[in-house]
């Protein structure tokens, strides 16, 4: 969920993590670059837009499981986000992709970063806080970073970097009470919540390793991804669920909040905040998602908020963060150069003018958030859905 770039004359690029962005591509026909008009709010607004859409996601899950089944909640999102998507492409005249093999696997990709695990937090909200999903959503650059370094050989972590895995997981230690035996805890929904956070590390990765040429806009990858995840759940749903008696209007308006603005209009506000202002920038919105999901549930909800969540939400940030960081290796001449974990220069391309560069690996270790998370790796995923390589982020609810 990154914005496409034109392409520049190779050179190095020092790597830079993101959980919002991969490094640019050559910007194809309907490139997912911000109108004019977008520029009109400045970008630290749409900024702040975007971190509450993905903060109150967690809460309109937890609304929405209030009238509908965990699968009609997960539907209705995806066939909201679906439709605006869809309009986007549609005025930017973007095409979809071509070929069996990209949509064989955007299937994936749509199973793995939109249909699992937004299934997976509708389910835990049933019996966990807003507030716990929103923080257990937060580790996963956590596992992104523990999954690259089995399916990605190019990934070596820095003692920085294997430091902030181990705290990141004692803050989730902290968050859940481990010291009390997890007493008061449903342990099913925490688990649920905590596997949707998993999932999006793991697809993420697909996505780095399929999708990274895809030769489409990232808008067109992202519409689709979410498309093709609407079929899914179009599928699954009539299986597992019967048609509601009422339908009443509070849930009703959260599920259609939470499709239309975030898993729709949310993917496209980030693209133009990583046009702007770079990657780097732009995936700091991951930091503030289980804060303001934190205090949605406790202000709206009325959810109870013991000590440990909130110290152990800060730990697990902090853990996220340090796996992000990345060090810079020069020859001894003093010279730049290219090390393994950095885009080789075929794959180096620029943002717009003070866009930050980042790597293509560092998509994998999204996250925000991608929390709900959001797709990435020039490719596509979620965020609260962050997701992210993307926010993280579903990088990404």
């Amino acid at each position: 969920m990154s914005p496409a770039a034109p392409p520049s004359p190779p050179q190095p690029s020092r790597a830079t993590p993101s959980p919002v962005s991969p490094s640019p591509s050559p910007a194809p026909t309907g490139s997912a670059l911000p109108s004019p008009g977008a520029r009109l709010l400045d970008w630290r607004v749409r900024f702040g837009a975007l971190a509450l859409i993905w903060g109150f996601s967690f809460l309109f899950i937890k609304v929405g499981t209030e009238g509908f089944a965990p699968f009609q909640v997960t539907f209705g999102r995806l066939l909201f986000g679906t439709a605006v998507l869809a309009v986007a492409l549609v005025v930017k005249r973007d095409r979809l992709p071509r070929g069996a093999r990209v949509w064989g696997h955007l299937m994936v990709a749509a199973f793995l970063l939109n249909a699992l695990p937004f299934s997976l937090f509708a389910y835990a909200e049933l019996t966990i806080p807003s507030t716990l999903a929103g923080i257990c959503n937060a580790t996963t650059p956590l596992w992104g970073m523990l999954l690259s370094l089995v399916a990605l050989s190019e990934d070596r972590p820095t003692r920085v970097r294997a430091a902030g895995l181990g705290i990141g997981f004692m803050g989730v230690l902290t968050v859940l009470g481990a010291w009390q035996g997890f007493s008061g805890l449903d342990v099913t929904g925490t688990a649920l919540a905590l596997l949707a956070s998993f999932s999006y590390a793991v697809g993420w990765i697909y996505v780095r390793r399929t999708l990274s040429d895809a030769g489409v806009s990232h808008l067109s990858l992202a519409g689709s991804q979410v498309g093709l995840a609407t079929l899914q759940l179009a599928v699954v749903t009539p299986l597992f669920t019967s048609m509601p008696e009422s339908v009443e209007v509070v849930p009703l308006l959260a599920v259609i909040a939470l499709g239309a603005l975030g898993t729709g209009y949310a993917m496209l506000l980030q693209y133009g905040v990583v046009a702007e202002v770079g990657p780097t920038t732009a995936s700091m919105v991951t930091y503030f998602i289980p804060v303001i999901a934190t205090a949605a549930g406790v202000a709206v909800l009325g959810e109870q908020l013991t000590w440990n969540t909130p110290v152990g939400a800060v730990i697990v940030l902090a853990g996220a963060a340090l796996t992000q960081t990345r060090t810079s290796r020069r020859k001894a001449t003093g010279g730049p150069h290219l090390n393994a974990r950095e885009a080789p220069p075929s794959r180096v391309g620029a943002h717009p003018a003070g866009a930050e560069r980042v790597d293509t690996r560092d998509a994998t270790l999204a996250a925000a958030s991608a929390p709900l998370h959001t797709p990435a790796s020039r490719g596509a995923g979620p965020g609260p859905e962050a997701q992210t390589g993307q926010l993280a982020a579903e990088a990404h609810p």
